[in-house]
Formats: C-alpha cells, sequence, structure tokens
C-alpha cells in the first residue's frame, strides 16, 4: 500500500516561521526532522520507490543480480514502513474527534477522509504482521483489498476537502490584493506580509494536492490488481516517488 503519509489526508499548514529559524544549523534542522517517525518514513519511501523507478526502467535490464538485489531492498522497506506507522491511525482519530466545522458538507468529507485513511493504517498493522510471519499469510490478500479500498475513500475525501480549502485560500488572496491596492502606510506592510504568508500556504495546498492525487492513483492501481489502463509499472513508481518527495519537502518545512 502507499500512503503517505507524511500524509494524514488533512495535514494542517505549518505555522509562519520564525526568520532567525530559516538560518537555523542544517545538521539541526536534519536532526529534528530524523527525530520525527514520519521524517524517517518519508527517506524510506524515497529509497523503495526510487529503487521501483530503477526496476522499471532499462537502467539494469543486463545485470539480474542488482535487479534481484533491488527486488529484496524494496521488499525489505516495504515491511519496514509498515512496522514504522503502527499506532498511526490514532493520529487520524484524534483529527476526526476534534475536526469541526459549520458545513455539513465539510463534516462529511473530513469523515471519509480521516475515517477512511484511520481504518488504511490500522488494517496495515495487521498486514505487517502477516508478512513478518506472526499471523497466518493466506489472511495477507483480504486484508490488502480492505486496507487499498480504506486508502482509496480516504484520498477521495482529502483531495475533495483540500480543493475547498484552496478555493478558500485563493478568495482570501485576491481580498488581501484589494486591501494592499486601497492601504498605505504600516498597514499595506501588514498586508504585504500576510500576503506571503497565504502564498506559501496556498503552494503547500497544491502540492499536497498533487500528493494526494498520486496516492490516490496508487491505491486505486492496487485496487485493480495492476491492471488499470495506467497501470505502468514506470507510471505508477514515479508516481510514488513524486509523492514521496512532496511529503519530504513538507515535513522539512514545517519541523
Amino acid at each position: 500500500m502507499n500512503s503517505d503519509s507524511s500524509r494524514a489526508p488533512l495535514i494542517p499548514s505549518p505555522p509562519p516561521q520564525n526568520p532567525k529559524a530559516k538560518h537555523r544549523d542544517f545538521f539541526t534542522h536534519l536532526e529534528a526532522y530524523l527525530a520525527k517517525r514520519d521524517g524517517v518514513d518519508k527517506l524510506l519511501k524515497i529509497s523503495r520507490y526510487a529503487s521501483k523507478v530503477i526496476l522499471a526502467s532499462s537502467v539494469i535490464q543486463g545485470n539480474p543480480s542488482l535487479s534481484l538485489r533491488l527486488k529484496s531492498f524494496d521488499s525489505s522497506v516495504g515491511v519496514s514502513r509498515k512496522a514504522f506507522r503502527i499506532g498511526k491511525f490514532v493520529q487520524d482519530l484524534n483529527a476526526l474527534r476534534n475536526a469541526h466545522s459549520d458545513s455539513k458538507q465539510d463534516w462529511v468529507l473530513s469523515i471519509i477522509a480521516y475515517g477512511g485513511e484511520g481504518l488504511y493504517y490500522f488494517v496495515e498493522q495487521f498486514i505487517w504482521l502477516a508478512k513478518s510471519g506472526l499471523i497466518d499469510s493466506k489472511h495477507s490478500r483480504n486484508l490488502q483489498k480492505i486496507s487499498a479500498w480504506a486508502e482509496f475513500i480516504g484520498y477521495f475525501g482529502s483531495i475533495a476537502l483540500k480543493l475547498r480549502e484552496l478555493r478558500n485560500i485563493c478568495d482570501d488572496e485576491e481580498c488581501l490584493k484589494s486591501s494592499i491596492e486601497s492601504a498605505t502606510g504600516s498597514g499595506c506592510k501588514e498586508d504585504e506580509a500576510k500576503l506571503n504568508r497565504l502564498r506559501e500556504k496556498k503552494l503547500l495546498k497544491k502540492l499536497s494536492l498533487i500528493q494526494d492525487v498520486a496516492d490516490g492513483f496508487m491505491a486505486l492501481d492496487d485496487i485493480l490488481d495492476g491492471r488499470g489502463p495506467l497501470s505502468r509499472p514506470l507510471f505508477v513508481s514515479s508516481a510514488g516517488l513524486l509523492s514521496a518527495l512532496i511529503s519530504t519537502h513538507k515535513n522539512w518545512v514545517s519541523c
């Protein structure tokens, strides 16, 4: 399965950073990043899908030994990522408990987004136990189907919510532009600073949306057992790598 997760369906946009944080020592920043479960998980995701891209391309066609090692590495990292996400469904459970919205539609979409991903992470724990040999592997296929459907449904809700949020951000951006055009002095500078922060938030939201589309496509590919119209190994692997890079960037910025 392919969730990001750095990627709960709705990751709050990071708060405005302290200007001094931009000049933080790289290794201090890296230490803070690697201290997070999502930070390590996304590095594993990059390495896994990079190996998948290599396997799906013609780069190592003449080297069966390397191909075998990469397949073994891919399988090992896949199991490791599942272990890293033990208990992560609680994150979605709490997000659902804390979700408040005046719009009934937003509330329903939140249930779909958080509920779908929460169920995905919950089932993934049992898939890990099956792959690790603790429970009978005969249940693995059914568990993977449930997991893929839950993940896909979660992404459907997440994408719908983020499109609504992006529309609201664009509306706020237009209001601020109008305010800046009519303002003078310090008020204008404050609005310009707000506009810059809003544009950063808008960029992150767009990247998050692209990530969800890529991960949603991979979940659909799992549901179809790789028999979809776009289920080409190189295309699917590239979608996974793109998702991994975006989620790594988001986690790095918010760290």
